[in-house]
C-alpha cells in the first residue's frame, strides 16, 4: 500500500500550501475537506512563508555577491600588516632597529616571527597593535617605518575593517532571516500534516483508491513502494518524485 509523504523541502512545503490554499478558494466550505479555521491559517501562512524565503534568500545572496570584494580588503590588509613587520625584522637584522622595537607593536622582541593572521580578528589585533605602536614612537620622536608606511598600511587596514563590519551586518541578518524562517517551516509542517489529516479523515469511509486519488487532489502526495510499482503506476497524476517528501 502507498505510504503518505510529508515535504521536508521550501518549495515541496510551498507547493503543498499553495494547493490546500487554492482548494479553499474554489469550494464553498461545506464541500472543502478541511475545516475553515484551517483554511484561515492556511491564507495566513502562505505570504509570510514565501516572504521569509525569498528574505532569506536575498540575504545570502547579498552576502555572496559582497564577499569577493570583501576577501579582495581582506588579502589586501593581510598582505601589508605582514610586509610592515617584515621591514621591522629585517631592519633588525640588519642592525639599523634594535630588537626591543618589537615591543612597541606588542610582537615577542626574543623572536623575529610573523604573528597568527589566519582570521579576521588577528588582522584586526594586529592592524591595531601596529597603528598605535608607530603612533607611541612617532610620539617618542622616532624614525618611523618605511616602505610601507604606517599610512599605506592604515588604509588598507581601515578598508578591510570597514568591509569587515558590514559582511558581519550582513550576516547578522542573514542568520535573523534563517532563524525566522526556521519557525515559519515548523508552523508550515505542523499545518501541512494537520490539514492533510483532515483531508485523510474526510475521506476515510471511500475505496482505498478512491481516498488516495481524492486525497493526492488536494495535495497529499503518496509514495509507492517499489514492490507496489507497476506500469499504471507510473502514469497515476499522484504519483511524484520522492525528492522533497519524508
Amino acid at each position: 500500500m502507498p505510504y503518505r509523504r510529508l515535504p521536508n523541502t521550501d518549495n515541496a512545503r510551498i507547493r503543498a500550501i499553495k494547493r490546500a490554499h487554492e482548494k479553499g478558494t474554489e469550494l464553498p466550505p461545506f464541500k472543502l475537506a478541511f475545516s475553515q479555521s484551517m483554511y484561515q491559517k492556511i491564507k495566513t501562512l502562505l505570504p509570510s512563508f514565501e516572504n521569509s524565503i525569498i528574505e532569506y534568500r536575498n540575504a545570502l545572496n547579498i552576502h555572496a555577491e559582497k564577499n569577493k570584494d570583501y576577501q579582495l580588503l581582506l588579502k589586501k590588509a593581510k598582505l601589508y600588516i605582514s610586509h610592515f613587520i617584515q621591514v621591522i625584522d629585517m631592519a633588525i637584522t640588519r642592525g639599523e632597529l634594535s630588537p626591543d622595537i618589537r615591543s612597541y607593536y606588542k610582537l615577542n622582541d626574543k623572536e623575529r616571527k610573523l604573528p597568527g593572521l589566519t582570521s579576521e580578528e588577528d588582522i584586526i589585533i594586529w592592524g591595531t597593535n601596529l597603528m598605535e605602536g608607530e603612533r607611541e614612537r612617532k610620539l617618542k620622536g622616532l624614525a618611523p617605518i618605511t616602505n610601507p608606511t604606517i599610512a599605506v598600511v592604515r588604509v588598507h587596514f581601515e578598508k578591510f575593517v570597514e568591509a569587515y563590519n558590514h559582511q558581519q551586518s550582513i550576516k547578522k541578518r542573514a542568520n535573523k532571516s534563517h532563524q525566522n524562517l526556521e519557525k515559519i517551516r515548523e508552523n508550515a509542517d505542523e499545518i501541512i500534516q494537520q490539514t492533510w489529516n483532515q483531508i485523510e479523515d474526510t475521506f476515510k469511509d471511500l475505496p482505498e483508491d478512491i481516498r488516495r486519488k481524492k486525497s493526492a487532489d488536494y495535495g497529499v502526495v503518496y509514495i509507492f513502494r517499489k514492490n507496489e510499482l507497476d506500469e499504471s503506476d507510473y502514469f497515476q497524476p499522484n504519483r511524484i518524485e520522492e525528492s522533497g517528501y519524508l
